[in-house]
């Protein structure tokens, strides 16, 4: 059961940014493991519950330490996560809800992050297909989230004869409806598992609108 983070959670996170070595982990391992990492499973366990019944989704929850072969010297990472997405073969392509705690606080929400240019493709020809289908998805979304839903553009933005889908027919990838809560009083309550849960609600179907593309 998620009982929320602690202050101890964050002070793993910033001693983890200060100390990136072994000595220092192996030190304080049960801190991390206490107040770090089986909390970001329990709170994973927890969000996945509406899940359950859809096929294809799984959950992710990411470790401290890093692979050697991809990332710098560093052997840990300064932040963990956890991810609600299909069974694929590399996220970043591929539509996800998220939650990332760091030692400045957490960052939550849908993310499509680098998004194959085939799967934009398919996307421009399906809103050009159901323009008033999507639109009217985006409205609801941010209605429900209480946000915009914000991409990176290309400079020269693709053509469209309809001028409501010429915004999104300038997403390029970095598509996201993300969230930040610093680290505080929130971040600490077992609250914060139905904050995320509402905030991954309102977002659920553009996840699964954009699941229609995956690769």
């Amino acid at each position: 059961m998620f009982t929320g983070f602690t202050p101890e959670t964050i002070d793993f996170l910033w001693g983890i940014r200060m100390n990136n070595n072994r000595d220092w982990f192996l030190e304080h391992k049960k801190q991390y493991v206490d107040t770090l990492y089986e909390p970001m499973k329990a709170l994973g366990q927890a969000l996945f519950q509406p899940f359950l019944d859809r096929p294809g989704n799984i959950l992710k929850v990411s470790r401290i330490y890093r692979d050697a072969r991809l990332h710098p010297p560093e052997p840990y990472k300064e932040s963990l996560w956890i991810c609600i997405r299909q069974d694929v073969d590399w996220w970043a392509e591929n539509p996800c809800l998220f939650f990332e705690l760091n030692p400045e606080g957490a960052d939550y929400g849908f993310s499509l992050w680098h998004p194959r240019t085939a799967t934009m493709e398919d996307f421009r020809r399906d809103i050009s297909a159901h323009p008033e289908d999507f639109l009217r998805l985006m409205r609801t979304t941010e209605q429900a989230a209480g946000q915009s839903v914000t991409a990176q553009l290309y400079k020269r933005p693709k053509e469209t004869d309809n001028p409501d889908l010429a915004p999104y027919f300038a997403w390029k990838g970095d598509i996201g409806c993300i969230r930040h809560q610093d680290a505080g009083d929130a971040l600490f309550s077992p609250g914060l598992k139905d904050q995320v849960a509402d905030f991954f609600e309102a977002l659920t179907p553009l996840y699964a609108y954009f699941n229609r593309f995956k690769v």
